[in-house]
């Protein structure tokens, strides 16, 4: 989901609400602590430069239950970053503390963002030598034949 995509629920929404990927809801008295643009510049295995941006949201929650985060704070939270930080219009990941921290993508759903689960994958499977999945398929078993040769009958 894309920054301005975010920025056009939150003008419809008056609360916000998370939700992990396995359907577990964010402490509704959560904060977002950080709106930033990330840059990733790095080198592939296979020795491709890459450049990636982001931007940023940082989910935590504390003790202060009474704690809520409406749609137009949060809105206006993502304004101010955009102007001190000149961010692009960039898919938004979303990181939240769970054994360590989370990396997410970010959905919409009826009135919920949801945290999708990230996956790593090798970009360069070419250079590293990985073939490519294979498809699987099912194969149609072969009908069962009558037996139409009688034996010495010379058609086997």
């Amino acid at each position: 989901m894309k920054l301005s995509e975010v920025k056009e629920v939150l003008k419809n929404l008056s609360e916000v609400n998370f939700q992990l990927a396995n359907g577990e809801a964010v402490p509704a008295h959560f904060h977002v602590t950080e709106v930033g643009m990330i840059n990733k510049h790095f080198i592939d295995c296979g020795g491709t430069i890459r450049n990636e941006k982001a931007v940023n949201f940082q989910l935590w929650y504390a003790g202060d239950e009474d704690h809520r985060l409406s749609a137009s704070k949060l809105l206006k939270i993502i304004q101010l970053s955009e102007e001190q930080l000149q961010m692009e219009d960039a898919e938004v990941e979303v990181e939240y503390q769970a054994e360590t921290i989370g990396k997410y993508s970010l959905a919409f759903k009826g009135s919920v963002f949801l945290l999708e689960n990230k996956q790593t994958a090798c970009l360069a499977t070419d250079a590293c030598g990985i073939p490519p999945e294979k498809i699987k398929r099912n194969l149609a078993p072969l009908p069962v034949q009558q037996n139409t040769c009688a034996p010495g009958s010379g058609c086997c």
